[in-house]
């Protein structure tokens, strides 16, 4: 697919959402819901990311110090003489 098509097809679809999202927030008679839904997935996705960075940093194991592995390294090499 052409990149120009592709880049059309997304400012359609863009616009259609918009529209979509205007008439749900102003004309629908679910207008809570048009401002719960998005409040509510925009705060789920901030708090599964950063979950994510939680649950990252929890399992990564720490570095060794740099002392550690330059000491390590020079007792090495006076056990290998």
């Amino acid at each position: 697919m052409d990149d120009r098509v592709l880049g059309g097809l997304i400012f359609i679809g863009s616009v259609a959402v918009a529209v979509f999202y205007l008439w749900w927030l102003f004309l629908s008679p679910w207008q809570l819901y048009a401002i719960m839904i998005p409040v509510l997935l925009a705060v789920m996705s901030f708090l599964f990311i950063v979950a994510w960075i939680g649950w990252t940093m929890a399992m990564t194991p720490a570095p060794t110090a740099i002392e550690e592995t330059i000491l390590e390294q020079d007792f090495a090499e006076e056990k290998s003489e």
